[in-house]
């Protein structure tokens, strides 16, 4: 597993206050590290950049059709 000790923890402003949503930590070298913001010393679930960049085209992709 992956150290995420220095990750830097960003979530979407367009969430608002109420802190229901994700948060992503892309500094990391091989690593885009995601966590639940209302839990952030739960568990991550980690995927590489190619992966997360699909994951990301995808949703693009649906918010367009």
């Amino acid at each position: 597993m992956r150290d995420l000790t220095d990750a830097i923890w960003r979530k979407s402003t367009r969430s608002g206050n109420q802190g229901n949503c994700v948060e992503v930590a892309d500094n990391l070298p091989g690593v885009v590290g995601v966590r639940d913001s209302k839990n952030i010393t739960g568990p991550a679930l980690m995927f590489g950049p190619d992966q997360w960049q699909t994951f990301i085209g995808g949703l693009r992709a649906d918010a367009l059709s």
